[in-house]
């Protein structure tokens, strides 16, 4: 369960979705666990591109990123290009010096809303960390600390206001769960649907990954 191998090798098998890249999703709510699967995850790919969205939000726009994400991420790497983009700094409140992103095989981009519906054209699998709001927010709190409670109550408003107008959970291809022994990879809402439909339909059947 701690071992992503076979997940890593299932998405380096995966036909590139931009450009030559494999652009690979993990949204989740605030506190599920994102950034700490991501990391693990990217390790297991051979040390894997990581795109933060927090480096691209800031505190006056916690989710309206989509404009600069398409022209400093997207645009680049379905050229085969290096992106750079600028990194928000939360304790300064500015942007930092340009950093790079290289046209990876696999490219992952984690934070609350990267499954959105202006960028799931480009990725080649959408997962989700199957951790509910309230117990995500909850987590997150803690970990941050009561310094930190009324950036909270802004944040909960605006995610719940974001995933109502613009949801990723009914379209992730994998739900990942954290469990004490690491972490179990079940199919999301997209690959179930294609599961249900019958085989004379035509339909290819997609890992859970």
């Amino acid at each position: 369960m701690n071992d992503l191998t076979g997940a890593a090798a299932a998405l380096r098998a995966l036909p590139p979705s931009c450009g030559p890249v494999r652009l690979i999703a993990v949204d989740g709510h605030a506190g599920s666990g994102k950034s700490t699967f991501a990391t693990r995850l990217a390790a297991a790919l051979g040390g894997a591109p990581v795109l933060r969205l927090d480096d691209l939000a800031s505190h006056e726009e916690l989710f309206a990123w989509t404009e600069r994400v398409a022209r400093r991420i997207v645009e680049p790497l379905t050229r085969g290009a290096t992106a750079h983009y600028e990194a928000y700094d939360w304790t300064l409140r500015r942007f930092d010096e340009p950093r790079e992103l290289p046209a990876a095989p696999v490219v992952l981009i984690e934070g609350v809303g990267a499954g959105r519906r202006a960028l799931r054209p480009y990725l080649a699998r959408l997962l989700w960390m199957d951790r509910d709001a309230e117990a995500s927010w909850e987590r997150g709190r803690r970990r941050d600390g009561p310094e930190q409670s009324a950036f909270w109550d802004g944040w909960t408003t605006a995610e719940t206001r974001h995933f109502s107008s613009d949801p990723s959970r009914p379209f992730a291809d994998t739900l990942v769960r954290e469990v004490p022994e690491g972490y179990v990879m079940l199919p999301g809402p997209v690959s179930t649907a294609m599961h249900d439909q019958t085989i004379t339909q035509g339909d290819h059947f997609r890992p859970p990954y």
